[in-house]
């Protein structure tokens, strides 16, 4: 099997993360943006030789550790490769979701690669990469539920979502109260054990959680007509990090490597 399904706990150090995210950034005068402090980050990780990168580690088949412990998945060797082009060294240091972005905020680390959303609120307060990622959302229940049949049947319903996800702001736009979890593993674990009706997740997460686990006792009910786009994240500033980050993501695409990462994971393409 190539992929393990299982809910890996995070770290301590990951909630110390969530925990001092903002108050770190507060006191940190220098940002380390080409816009802010005079400083250009792009410069200083080249000279440093490392491209820190923010992840979960637990949501395959984009970001999760395989049976031998190593961390892999699709967004894992796209940031490996955009480091490579960048002439630096792919660091991961993984995290909780939610704690995401205040790493972010508190430079923990330089990027984000974890099949991030493009929504208005985000590109607000931070910036976007090119998308390297198109999916839909899809609605999934127990198999034995008949109950709930599309997304307007969500009203009232108990849906397992990581809380700021746009999956989260999708079921409450359709009435349904939210049980917060750590990422997709455990809103499968509470879905199939019964204590939640549904949880709203990304068409290819799932796709790939069923060839894995056809038995599993899952089924998707309906699929948003809208395709979503997702992008590497960035601190607002950092503009010739960002621009390194397009130039080595329109490479990929265009010498082949990007759609040899896709096929391998999704067996497609998953920019078109």
């Amino acid at each position: 099997m190539k992929k393990q399904w299982a809910f890996l706990p995070i770290g301590a150090a990951a909630l110390f993360l969530a925990a001092c995210g903002s108050s770190d950034n507060a006191d940190n005068t220098d940002s380390g943006s080409s816009t802010e402090g005079g400083t250009d980050l792009l410069a200083e990780i080249q000279e440093e030789g490392t491209l820190v990168i923010g992840t979960e580690g637990t949501y395959p088949p984009f970001t999760f550790h395989d049976d031998s412990g190593e961390l892999t998945g699709f967004d894992v060797e796209i940031a490996r490769e955009v480091a490579d082009r960048l002439g630096v060294e792919a660091e991961f240091l993984e995290t909780q979701w939610d704690a995401m972005f205040a790493g972010l905020d508190a430079e923990r680390f330089d990027m984000v690669a974890n099949q991030v959303g493009i929504n208005e609120e985000r590109q607000e307060s931070y910036d976007f990469s090119d998308p390297y990622i198109t999916s839909t959302a899809v609605l999934v229940v127990a198999e034995g539920n008949e109950e709930i049949q599309s997304f307007d049947d969500l009203e009232g319903k108990l849906s397992a979502q990581s809380l700021t996800s746009n999956y989260a702001e999708m079921a409450t736009s359709y009435g349904a109260e939210l049980e917060g979890v750590e990422g997709f593993n455990q809103a499968i674990e509470l879905l199939v054990s019964g204590r939640v009706d549904a949880t709203v997740n990304d068409n290819l997460t799932v796709l790939d959680f069923q060839n894995q686990r056809p038995d599993a006792g899952i089924k998707v009910v309906d699929e948003s007509g809208d395709a979503a786009q997702s992008a590497l994240l960035f601190r607002k500033g950092n503009d010739t990090l960002v621009e390194a980050a397009n130039e080595a993501l329109a490479e990929m695409i265009e010498d082949g490597t990007y759609e040899e990462i896709s096929n391998k994971w999704f067996g497609e393409n998953v920019l078109e």
